[in-house]
Parts: C-alpha cells; sequence; structure tokens
C-alpha cells in the first residue's frame, strides 16, 4: 500500500515537473507498473553512471547504448530552447551530412517507456554525448568524466581553408611532401596566395602546351603506323590531327581560325620552365631583383589567350621535330620534381571552391584564369575573409566504365596526445550520373558528392554495371579491379596511400585541436584515385553522414557506428576487445605538456653559500674597524685623510732638503670592487647583471624569475 502511494506521488511529481524541452512530446498516460518497470531499469545504469544523450536519428548508437547497460537522456529539440547554454556557432561549416540527418525525425517509442526513463534521469549527469553538431554541447562546462563525439578546433583539417594552410607546415612534423597527395591548393582571399595562384596557373600553361605538343606528336605516329601513311612529315599529320580532333569536340566557331607562331610559344614556355627548375635549385639565388622576369604582364596576356586558341583546336600551328624533343626532355626533367605533372592534363582546369561550405554547394570546375578571378571578386565578404580555395583539379583520374568516382574512407581519432588514430577497413565508392569528359565542366560530371548526384537521373550512355544509386562497396571495385589485372594495387597502393593521406593531415594539424580526453570523433575523407591508382586527398569530412541512403550505405554505416563503439567504450575496460573493423594505424608517443599556472608570475629567492674574499662583520660590540663598512664613509675618510698625509710629508721634505716641492697630485679614490653574475631567467633571454658588492658583507642574494 505504501509502494502504491509513493508511485502515485511520484508518477504526479513527473507530470508537474518535466522539463520544458519534454512538453512539447506527446507522453502517454502514466500508470505505477510502467513506472516500477522503468524505475528498475534506471537504477543499476544511474550508479554505474550508464546515462547518455544522443542528438539527432541515430538508431544505431541507441540500440547499441541500451543493449550495454545504458540509458538516454533525451537533448532538446533544437527548434525549442535549448537545455544547455546555446554555443556561438562555428565559423566554418563542415559537416557533411546530406540532410538526412535531421532530428526532426523522432524515435518510434509506442509505449511510452524509453520517454518515461528520460524523465526519470532527467535530473542526472551524462556521461556519453553523441551529436551530429560540435557546437551542440558548450565543451568548456563538461567535467572530465564525461565523453563526447567531437573534438574543438578541428577546423584546421575539417575545413577547405584549413586543410590547405596547415599542411604547408608537414615539413615540420614529417619528411613528406604534401605535393604526393594533396593537389595544390591557395586562398585566393589572400594577396600574397593570389599571386602565387596566377603564377603557378601560368606555369601550368606552360607544361600543358609541352605535354599537348608532345601527346600530338605521339598520336600522329601511331595514327601514321596503322593507317600506313607514306610520304607525309610530321609537321603535316601534327596540322591534320589536331584540326580534326579538337574541331570534333569543340563547337563550331563564327570567327576564322588564327594563325599563331608555334615555335615562339614554345620557346617561351621553355625558358619559363628552365626558370622555375633554376629557382627550385636556387640558382636564381644571386639574380638581382631588379632583373627584369621572363614575360611582363602584357606578354602573359598574350601567351595565355595564344595557348587558349591552341588547345582549343582554333589555331593552326606550325612545329619541327627539334621542338617536339625539347619538349619531351624539358618534361622528363620537370617529372622529377613535380608528383603532379602527370595529373595536371592538358586543360589547366582548376576547382574553385567557398571554404565554408560543404556537400559540394558553390564547388565550380573553371579553366581560365579571368573566369576564376571574377568569380572570385564577386563576393567581397568570402574575400575579406580569405574563404574562397581554388584547387588544381585532377584531369586524368582512374575510370570506371568510363565514369569518374570518389572513395569515402573512414577514420577515428581517439586522443591527439599521443596521437591516436583508427582507420576503417571497409569503404565505398560514390560515382557521378554522367560518363567523363572535359568538353563540359558540369558538376553532374565532375562532382561525386551524393548529396549532388542523387537529385539527377543518371545518364543512358553510363555503362549498364554502374547500379542507379551511383554506389560500390569496396568489395564490387576490388572484383572489377581483378578483371583489369591490378587487384594487388589496392592492398599495395591505394590503401597504404590513404593511410598515410591521413596521418599526415592530423600531423600537420595536432597543435591547433583541443585534446581534450573522453573525447572522439569519427571523421569521413574524400579521395580521388589517379590514372595510376595513387590516391589523392581531397578533403576531410567532420560529421560525416550516416543515413541508409542506399543498399551499399545501409549496409556500412551502421557496421562503422557500432564499430566505434567498440573502441571507444568497449576497449576501454578491455584492451583486447574486439574493435571490428577498425585498425589502429598510428599512436604516437606522448608529448609532455608543461603544468599550466597562469599568467601571473613570481620572483623567488635564494642564498648562494660559498667561500666571500671580503672581510667579515664587525661585532656590535667592538669599535668600529679600519675598514669603512659602507661605499660612502670609506670614499669620505679617504679624502679628508688625504691632505694631513701630504702636509706632514711636505713638512719632512722641508727639514731634510730645505727646499719647497710642488704639491703632490691627488690620488682617486679606490673604485669599489664589482662582479658580474648570470642570472638563468626562465622564458627570458640569459643576460648579465651587475651587482655591487658590500665591503663588509659576506652573503650575496641572487634572484631568479619563476613562472
Amino acid at each position: 500500500m505504501v509502494q502504491q502511494c509513493q508511485s502515485q506521488v511520484e508518477i504526479k511529481t513527473l507530470q508537474t515537473t518535466s522539463p520544458p524541452c519534454l512538453h512539447s512530446v506527446h507522453l502517454p498516460a502514466l500508470n505505477p507498473e510502467k513506472l516500477k518497470t522503468a524505475r528498475a531499469i534506471v537504477e543499476k545504469p544511474v550508479k554505474l553512471h550508464k546515462v547518455f544523450s544522443v542528438q539527432g536519428p541515430y538508431p544505431v548508437i541507441r540500440a547499441s547504448l541500451r543493449a550495454r547497460g545504458w540509458v538516454e537522456k533525451r537533448m532538446c529539440h533544437p527548434a525549442l530552447q535549448m537545455c544547455t547554454r546555446p554555443v556561438k556557432e562555428a565559423c566554418c561549416n563542415d559537416d557533411d551530412s546530406d540532410g538526412e540527418n535531421d532530428d526532426v525525425k523522432q524515435e518510434q517509442d509506442p509505449d511510452g517507456l524509453y520517454g518515461l526513463i528520460s524523465r526519470l534521469v532527467r535530473n542526472e549527469m551524462v556521461y556519453f554525448y553523441w551529436t551530429n553538431r560540435r557546437d551542440a554541447i558548450n565543451t568548456s562546462i563538461l567535467q572530465k568524466e564525461q565523453m563526447i563525439n567531437h573534438f574543438g578546433k578541428a577546423g584546421s583539417f575539417t575545413t577547405k581553408v584549413g586543410l590547405c594552410v596547415n599542411l604547408r607546415s608537414l615539413h615540420w612534423f614529417d619528411s613528406a611532401d604534401p605535393d604526393t597527395f594533396f593537389p595544390r591548393c591557395y586562398r585566393l582571399g589572400a594577396q600574397d596566395e593570389k599571386h602565387a595562384f596566377i603564377e603557378d596557373y601560368r606555369r601550368t600553361a606552360c607544361t600543358s602546351l609541352l605535354k599537348y605538343v608532345v601527346e600530338s606528336a605521339q598520336n600522329v605516329q601511331e595514327q601514321k603506323k596503322s593507317e600506313h601513311i607514306q610520304g607525309m612529315t610530321i609537321l603535316s599529320h601534327i596540322v591534320t590531327w589536331i584540326t580534326r580532333a579538337r574541331l570534333d569536340c569543340v563547337p563550331p566557331f563564327s570567327e576564322p581560325f588564327e594563325p599563331v607562331i608555334v615555335s615562339k610559344m614554345i620557346s617561351t614556355a621553355l625558358k619559363v620552365c628552365q626558370d622555375f627548375l633554376e629557382s627550385l635549385e636556387h640558382v636564381d639565388i644571386d639574380t638581382s631583383l631588379e632583373t627584369t622576369p621572363s614575360l611582363v604582364k602584357e606578354e602573359w596576356g598574350e601567351f595565355i589567350g595564344s595557348y587558349y586558341l591552341f588547345v582549343h583546336g582554333r589555331a593552326q600551328i606550325e612545329i619541327s621535330y627539334h621542338l617536339v624533343t625539347c619538349c619531351k626532355a624539358m618534361l622528363q626533367r620537370l617529372a622529377e620534381v613535380s608528383p603532379q605533372l602527370d595529373t595536371d592534363g592538358i586543360h589547366n582546369i582548376w576547382i574553385v571552391k567557398p571554404g565554408a561550405k560543404s556537400r559540394g554547394r558553390g564547388i565550380k570546375c573553371v579553366k581560365r584564369l579571368d573566369h576564376i578571378l571574377s568569380l572570385v571578386d564577386s563576393d567581397p565578404a568570402l574575400i575579406k575573409e580569405s574563404k574562397w580555395v581554388v584547387q588544381k583539379y585532377l584531369e586524368r583520374p582512374f575510370l570506371v566504365e568510363g565514369t569518374k568516382f570518389d572513395v569515402r574512407q573512414w577514420f577515428l581519432v581517439t586522443d591527439w596526445n599521443p596521437l591516436t588514430v583508427w582507420f576503417y577497413k571497409k569503404c565505398y565508392l560514390r560515382f557521378s550520373t554522367q560518363p567523363y569528359s572535359l568538353d563540359t565542366l558540369d558538376n553532374s560530371v565532375h562532382l561525386c558528392n551524393n548529396s549532388i548526384q542523387k537529385h539527377l537521373r543518371p545518364s543512358h550512355q553510363r555503362h549498364q554495371t554502374i547500379p542507379q544509386h551511383n554506389m560500390w562497396s569496396d568489395e564490387q571495385f576490388m572484383t572489377f579491379l581483378s578483371g583489369q589485372g591490378h587487384k594487388a594495387q589496392w592492398e599495395n597502393l591505394v590503401v597504404p596511400g590513404m593511410k598515410k593521406a591521413v596521418i599526415h593531415a592530423l600531423q600537420s594539424a595536432q597543435d591547433f585541436v583541443d585534446s581534450r580526453k573522453n573525447t572522439f570523433e569519427l571523421y569521413g575523407a574524400d579521395f580521388m584515385l589517379g590514372c595510376d591508382l595513387h590516391p589523392w586527398l581531397i578533403e576531410i569530412n567532420a560529421s560525416p553522414t550516416m543515413a541508409p541512403s542506399t543498399p551499399v550505405t545501409a549496409h556500412l554505416c551502421p557496421a562503422v557506428q557500432e564499430d566505434t563503439l567498440r573502441v571507444v567504450l568497449d576497449r576501454r575496460t578491455d584492451q583486447s576487445a574486439n574493435t571490428g573493423d577498425f585498425e589502429l594505424i598510428y599512436h604516437q608517443a606522448a608529448v609532455d605538456v608543461p603544468q599550466y599556472v597562469g599568467a601571473n608570475l613570481f620572483i623567488e629567492g635564494f642564498r648562494l653559500k660559498g667561500t666571500c674574499l671580503l672581510p667579515p662583520l664587525r661585532p656590535l660590540n667592538r669599535s668600529a674597524p679600519k675598514y669603512c663598512s659602507t661605499k660612502k664613509e670609506m670614499a669620505t675618510k679617504k679624502v679628508k685623510s688625504l691632505p694631513e698625509v701630504f702636509k706632514s710629508a711636505k713638512t719632512a721634505v722641508k727639514n731634510i732638503t730645505n727646499r719647497v716641492l710642488p704639491p703632490p697630485v691627488l690620488q682617486p679614490p679606490v673604485p669599489i670592487p664589482i662582479e658580474t653574475f648570470s642570472l638563468d631567467l626562465q622564458r627570458t633571454a640569459h643576460r648579465s647583471v651587475h651587482l655591487p658588492l658590500d665591503a663588509c658583507s659576506r652573503s650575496v642574494f641572487l634572484w631568479r624569475k619563476g613562472l
């Protein structure tokens, strides 16, 4: 009877004291039996500190935590007043949600048991947070034992701008070259980087011209062998091939062809490439700043314009076999110092990205320099914040049945000091809906983001082996590689290359991320494969989408969530616990962090004991010694005693020689000895301090500045 009355009182209390964030949620009528069941479920997890909160529809996370004996304290709906103090939204939107992780979708709870459990633990501390945005929880107010799935200040590598800037400092952490796994990238909002991009674009135009000439000659030679054409020079073949091949892929032009002196263009390109090689070898270190550059601005404009005409097939050319040989030799030299030379192609295409957006929004592929600069200048706000990023486009990717794709690869970071990285063994491919072609720069051809391609209808010209949902698992891709004779390259080249790129990206950002303990984060990295299957890191996304939008993600996304909990929860209590498909690929040696004692400084003094050459102090009960105790008294006494000494000496001389001697020269007082000591001041430069020693002192006090 007493227990029943207690249950009724508790029911009334729950109905009247529900938190504001639960008022809008429809809750079924409470009854004593259901309350008793809920209390029995809650009692043990509360004692074991197993209370969690999840933001968003993550049924796999909820089910896995409940299976481990956890109970949920529901978070507030973002449209309502947040129970947790809101945090200012981050300056960068680096989340990769496809819009299907919106937490307006409520979990199914037909009997209301989970809602009742949530109200029973409404006053309990949450010990595990899983959110789809890093700013959903104010991490500064969390206690040490509370876990959360986002690190603070991770924008140093999860944003396009952060990854672009921080990878340049990789040489401080590792001997790797970022140009071997990350396409060249510049911030167009920064003036120095804007000038560097313009120089890179011009130099790439020169190398593209050389490659175009060499490839044209090779194609003509192959055509000559296949058609058995006799008596034609290589000049006529190059002209014929370029005119026919390029006009087949570009729309007709109303204006006539413009003759261009190709030999002059090639000579200019060779000179620019030679200057670039000399700069890498520091041959130009003694060159005067007043030296005239290879081309002035007007000459560059003329060269770039002729380059457009030449590559697009709008110009007639005149070339010799000797220049083709020179172009081949220069490209061989450039290949030794330019890892991206082969992937650059000949069209000089760059991809322009607004650095503060995700899911492919605002990204465009552009191949004309003036178009790129005008596109960026159209948004002054992004220029001011240096948010525009331009990156070299990989014009020669590895294709599957003539269609471009990228690779989504997961990895998990469980600590930043020591840096601990887990690599997921499974991944998936995302295809574009249109066959690959450089004749068009439409996003449906060149961007493989599922958030873009899912709204487009696949082309009928695309190969039938690629599914309508535009995704493959890694197993399907390995089967394709086996059919192409490249099965071994997946394990020997692709996977190791992706691991190294992830580790290097994290190393360069390690000093900027908040390394809070009891924190972890799951990331999604996007890779492109070159024509030789070499992986290239494109970007890293925080909060990667876990929506089961296709049969591929419906299988892989639940698995990666379950395995994440195995690493961050099960392995805490059992180091030999199963981690699923997560593999530990990097565990850095711990770095000692000095204890922070605040900004205030204090001074500590200590007595230096040792042999003192000065006379001892006089006792209080004895008369003053002949040595004065102070500098002033010593000087005074010496000055007063000198005349008497000289007077007596003069009288003695008169008595002896009976002659007047010249007055003696007064000697200056004896200087007080000064010794120099070196003080070791922490966090300051070493300097010498001159301390006068007391004539009657046996001890000297030295001071050092402490923290």
